[in-house]
């Protein structure tokens, strides 16, 4: 067995990086997770991955599309399907078509290659935070723990597409605070100076649509004319 763990407190976010690029995957995003306070098994395939889950389950996956055998897409699927677990995609695809596929699997963040180490880690520690919020019970508009679901103040749920879900991690993230119009395109757009910025007026009416149909309460959801959105999720 190839794969390594890191012999970390049991409090430290455990984390499963699966890249088949030893140097990679060995030599630089293994010891700055480590670095940074993670518990890491380092895995260099799907098998590798899954039996490091029967040992512990992880918190985070880290996981590149292209391992030797089976498509990372194949098993962000089976990860969905199957638990929780937070994930993280690095790969060297670049499409917006590609990035989309991830998401619609269930993946909580995208990343391409090259990639700074930071970057990777703190997008772990920002699906972590994300996710332990996510379950908290505040009375207040939520996330579902996969994030693909919007849950109301008073239970009701309805299911998001890949955009929606996109831009309700952004906004929640930074719940009761501006965030940018340009910064809601960049996280839907590989060219942002192409992009309709129309299209993103239009996924927020849609949205607000299709919660009024869905018989939910009216999301706390304000345009800053010119500027961008602020949610309130209230609690």
């Amino acid at each position: 067995m190839s794969f390594r763990s890191a012999a970390l407190q049991p409090s430290s976010l455990h984390v499963v990086l699966v890249e088949d690029d030893a140097e990679l995957r060995d030599a630089i995003l293994a010891p700055a997770l480590r670095a940074d306070g993670c518990s890491v098994v380092a895995a260099g395939s799907a098998a590798e991955l899954y039996r490091a889950m029967l040992d512990r389950m992880p918190e985070i996956v880290v996981l590149d599309i292209r391992l030797p055998d089976q498509s990372g897409f194949e098993v962000a699927r089976y990860l969905r399907g199957s638990s929780s677990v937070g994930i993280v995609m690095l790969t060297g695809r670049v499409t917006a078509a590609d990035r989309v596929r991830g998401l619609d699997l269930g993946a909580d963040a995208y990343l391409t290659k090259p990639v700074d180490a930071d970057v990777v880690c703190a997008t772990v520690r920002s699906v972590a935070r994300r996710l332990s919020s996510s379950v908290r019970s505040s009375g207040a508009w939520t996330l579902g723990a996969d994030g693909w679901r919007l849950i109301a103040p008073d239970g009701v749920t309805i299911d998001l597409s890949a955009t929606e879900r996109v831009l309700l991690q952004l906004l929640f993230a930074a719940a009761n605070m501006t965030v940018q119009r340009e910064a809601l395109i960049a996280a839907l757009a590989d060219d942002t100076d192409t992009f309709d910025p129309h299209r993103l007026d239009m996924v927020m009416h849609r949205l607000r649509r299709k919660l009024v149909d869905g018989g939910m309460p009216t999301l706390p959801l304000h345009t800053v004319r010119g500027v961008g959105y602020v949610l309130v999720p209230g609690g």
